[in-house]
């Protein structure tokens, strides 16, 4: 019996990137200082269907808009327990979830502070590479003067927002491409 080739994908025959769930959703357990937020992030193709075998990395800075990173020295309080970073393989309807607390502004190199965000990291099949963006919550002030969100052009920067529904969770569709593709930034 003859099965031929196996289906060429631009990583391999197959994506194994989710094979093995990934379960790193709690940034911020109890106890930590800040606004407690729950985030939803869906991933969809060109098309607007949902990719269900994606997964999902994001990384914060504290709500005192610190990083738990050895380069991020500034004297900020770095409350026990919190990592400010996640990964999570997306579930049957393409959603990735994180518990965490709302980041604290955190300086722009050229001077100036960024609103708070979520660096977000996108890996899924037909990707060479992971694709990032950033998540920006709707309505928060600060975004009007954020460094990043005054590059983008106006009329997509709506893909960057998160917006809360009626349950209080903090929602983003990422598109991968099509007419509503989110913007991507080169790392």
């Amino acid at each position: 019996m003859s099965h031929g080739l196996t289906p060429s994908q631009t990583i391999g025959p197959f994506y194994f990137g989710t094979v093995t769930k990934v379960y790193h959703q709690q940034l911020a357990p109890p106890g930590v200082a800040g606004e407690r937020i729950e985030l939803a992030l869906t991933v969809h193709d060109a098309d607007g269907a949902i990719v269900p075998d994606s997964l999902i990395e994001i990384w914060q800075a504290n709500s005192h808009g610190r990083y738990n990173h050895p380069e991020d020295r500034r004297n900020l309080p770095l409350d026990a327990g919190f990592e400010g970073y996640g990964r999570v393989s997306v579930d049957t309807q393409g959603c990735a979830r994180f518990s965490s607390v709302k980041p604290g502004r955190v300086p722009w190199p050229e001077g100036g502070l960024q609103a708070p965000h979520v660096n977000i990291s996108v890996f899924a099949r037909g990707l060479l590479n992971r694709v990032a963006t950033r998540l920006y919550f709707d309505g928060d002030p600060a975004n009007a003067e954020d460094p990043v969100l005054k590059l983008v052009d106006p009329a997509r920067r709506a893909t960057l927002l998160a917006r809360k529904d009626d349950k209080g969770v903090w929602r983003l569709p990422i598109h991968l491409g099509g007419p509503k593709e989110t913007v991507f930034f080169d790392c």
